[in-house]
């Protein structure tokens, strides 16, 4: 072994044959996939706000760093997903859920609709893949380490749009598709002016903030009177949930956003671990299938602080909800899809040592014979120059959990990277996920695996060539094999 740092490497890594032996066995996998092109009777896409591709590099080395590792050789569970694809949040949530794209600051809306004229958005609202597949029998769930609105109460509206009848995202949330599982934070935005909050009592800023004075949480909890629903706001409650006898849960443990997972209380707050499990195993009993949401949105917002310890933590715990939703699925029949809405300006720079903590310094120091971080921010709030100097971190703990990483350019809150993001798929229909799209390709890609939305022409003859499969427990023979197949081809001829 080589020492480097302290650091221990494999000899045969020096070794040409170790890398070409590697790259024989990724090759002979890659040889053996098969194309899936089964129907999804399930979808799960996981969602990493902001988790661009150097996020995932990032987050990558970091979890092997947690696991005592030197963390590049490292792979996340998205490593063993095939395809890649392509892009901030509203517009994007538009295009990857509803397949159309949209303007800034606009969600569930065409481009015809104006960004802050509110009488626009009449007939111009376009619809999910959510409700496309509540549509067709599927139970739909969304699981976010956010708050479940995204901050909006009726209080947050101006006045001219409460005058033109629009409705706020809170309202709309139990009142337009109907979803079966609705897990995340955003307590205050349910309830009205002035409401203590259970976890919080002394808080103000926990307090209830509706001016319309309803109580949205009594009212989801009305609406499903003839069903078995649960609503929550501890991890007892949560976990005393039994998924075999509950067809609604809506749990909602903080006033708003969830706590980072390195600051949450695992006696109060499920990790993202936990929810995504609860929601499939909630929303599988249904025969016909499902579609789940999985967002971690606190990566995007770790990224806007400029913490990048805490923006790569909340991606590893993402990542460990990808493993547990694997072990809970069949990928024969789930889709599964993990990708970002966007990017951040983060860099991964200079010339660290392998092994090096991915949250560390670079050996190298600038021209002004200084030391930088591996991992900085091309604008955010660590902009910092003193005396025509920027801060010398020599003695600064860096990996801290509240370190705020050197920008190039002063701003108060970081913004969002334009490059490509990510797509990575496992399952039915995986190999659709590939080469660079528009995002809003997405949605459909996702509709057309799972036989739901618009297009379904394929969907007939996919399923009767199952049938006829099924039928028989004898092995085919090569004639039987042949016309089972042509009587699929002039049932597609047909449909089309």
């Amino acid at each position: 072994m080589n020492r480097n740092q302290n650091i221990t490497f494999p000899l045969e890594e020096k070794n040409p044959e170790f890398w070409r032996a590697q790259a024989q066995t990724t090759l002979k996998s890659a040889l053996s996939r098969k194309l899936n092109t089964n129907v999804a009777k399930n979808i799960v896409l996981f969602l990493g706000d902001g988790m661009g591709i150097t996020t995932i590099t990032a987050a990558r080395i970091l979890k092997g760093q947690l696991e005592n590792q030197t963390g590049e050789e490292t792979c996340l569970y998205l490593c063993l997903f095939v395809y890649f694809q392509i892009p901030d949040s509203a517009a994007t949530a538009t295009a990857y859920l509803c397949g159309v794209k949209t303007n800034l600051n606009m969600v569930g809306l065409s481009a015809a609709a104006q960004n802050g004229v509110c009488r626009t958005q009449k007939g111009n609202e376009v619809t999910s893949i959510l409700k496309w597949a509540k549509d067709a029998g599927k139970s739909v769930g969304v699981v976010t380490t956010t708050r479940v609105q995204h901050w909006y109460s009726d209080a947050d509206m101006p006045a001219s749009a409460k005058r033109d009848g629009c409705t706020d995202i809170a309202a709309q949330l139990i009142n337009n598709t109907d979803i079966d599982v609705v897990i995340g934070g955003g307590r205050k935005y349910m309830t009205p002016k002035g409401t203590v909050d259970p976890e919080y009592p002394l808080d103000r800023s926990s307090l209830g903030k509706r001016q319309d004075n309803r109580n949205l949480i009594d009212e989801w909890i009305s609406m499903k009177k003839e069903k078995v629903a649960h609503y929550v706001w501890n991890k007892k409650e949560f976990d005393a949930v039994d998924p075999e006898t509950t067809d609604y849960l809506m749990a909602l443990f903080e006033p708003g956003d969830m706590r980072y997972e390195v600051e949450r209380d695992p006696l109060m707050d499920p990790s993202i671990i936990e929810t995504t499990e609860k929601a499939i195993r909630i929303l599988q009993k249904n025969p016909k299938g499902f579609f789940l949401l999985v967002e971690g949105g606190r990566i995007d917002q770790g990224h806007h602080a400029s913490r990048a310890s805490m923006a790569l933590h909340e991606a590893v715990a993402l990542d460990n909800a990808v493993a547990r939703s694997l072990q809970l699925t069949n990928e024969d029949e789930t889709l599964t899809i993990v990708t970002a809405d966007h990017s951040h300006s983060l860099s991964f720079n200079g010339y660290p040592f392998r092994g090096n903590s991915i949250l560390g310094k670079s050996p190298l120091y600038g021209q002004d014979l200084l030391p930088y971080t591996t991992l900085m921010y091309g604008n955010g709030p660590g902009h910092k120059i003193i005396d025509n100097k920027r801060p010398d971190i020599r003695s600064v703990d860096t990996k801290s959990k509240d370190y705020i990483q050197q920008a190039a350019v002063p701003l108060d809150s970081e913004t969002h990277g334009g490059e490509d993001v990510a797509v990575l798929a496992r399952g039915p229909m995986a190999h659709l996920f590939q080469g660079v799209n528009e995002q809003s390709y997405l949605a459909h890609a996702m509709a057309y695996a799972a036989c739901v939305g618009a297009n379904q022409q394929h969907c007939v003859a996919t399923t009767s060539y199952r049938l006829a499969e099924s039928r028989s427990s004898a092995p085919h023979s090569s004639l039987t094999s042949v016309l089972s197949v042509l009587l699929g081809s002039i049932m597609a001829l047909f449909l089309y």
